[in-house]
């Protein structure tokens, strides 16, 4: 998995690229805020449970399962 915050980024933006989002896109699309989104991306919160969980698994960052 990613570590370090530019690792993160890049891996962030391939996901959204992928899909043709804009990081404020792919947040709706999922959601989650803008600003979950980029401290998720920054390693500044947890992501060990609920939606920072839920944005980490689904850009690549922690390997995990989503169950909603």
């Amino acid at each position: 998995m990613s570590n370090t915050t530019s690792e993160r980024r890049k891996k962030a933006k391939e996901i959204m690229s992928k899909h043709g989002l804009t990081l404020k896109e792919w947040a709706r699309r999922h959601g989650v805020s803008v600003n979950l989104v980029n401290a998720v991306i920054s390693n500044k919160t947890s992501c060990s449970i609920n939606k920072g969980h839920k944005v980490a698994v689904l850009l690549g960052l922690k390997k995990g399962e989503i169950i909603e």
